[in-house]
């Protein structure tokens, strides 16, 4: 089913883009979410006359975005947690955790569902960590998990998680296709598809 984006989708593409995908993602997930209207020929013509809106907005979350991936780029973030003596964690630090870090540490507003860590941090150390912003536009941060009432700088050091950008965008691809296969299951019960009127919502703005 060919579907106009109104906001930026995971693994598919940013507003104002024609992509297709399975009846029941569109219907079930990304129209309620209004992050997608139909292409039917009155909305595709409806775009055309949006687009140069739509480039203006991209643009201004794009030169956002940078700004974002340069405050946070290099830098670290420190999270306390109980640790045994062999350094493993009680628990685990979770890309939650960094997120609320990043933003009370570095001031920076990030999405913890863009961070490319494949599994929670299990261990005391630094942690290299890649953290997707929007679109193409990424940051590597470290995060440093120090023991309770241990001293930040002398956190003994462990062998860094580096994860690439390919694994991060592997897990924003990973979790569409999730949302993907839930949509479709739902598929039973569609909800109705919103109409023309719809396309031009965004323009309100």
């Amino acid at each position: 089913m060919k579907v106009i984006l109104t906001a930026e989708v995971n693994g598919k593409g940013h507003e104002g883009d024609v992509v297709d995908v399975a009846r029941g993602y569109a219907v079930n997930y990304l129209m309620p979410r209004k992050m997608a209207i139909e292409a039917t020929t009155g909305n595709i013509k409806q775009l055309d006359a949006r687009m140069s809106n739509i480039r203006k907005r991209n643009d201004a979350r794009l030169s956002d975005a940078e700004s974002v991936a340069a405050s946070i780029d290099g830098k670290a973030v420190t999270i306390t947690a109980k640790t045994g003596a062999d350094g493993k964690l009680f628990g685990s630090v979770t890309t939650l955790m960094i997120e609320e870090a990043v933003e009370a540490q570095l001031g920076a507003d990030v999405d913890h569902k863009r961070m490319g860590l494949h599994r929670p941090i299990k261990t005391a150390g630094r942690h290299e960590i890649v953290v997707g912003v929007y679109g193409d536009v990424k940051a590597t941060l470290t995060v440093n998990v120090v023991a309770e009432g241990a001293v930040a700088g002398e956190s003994a050091p462990v062998e860094a998680v580096v994860v690439e950008p390919a694994v991060a965008e592997e897990a924003e691809v990973e979790e569409t296709e999730a949302d993907e296969a839930a949509a479709d299951e739902a598929e039973e019960t569609p909800e109705d598809v919103p109409g023309d009127q719809d396309a031009a919502e965004a323009d309100t703005e």
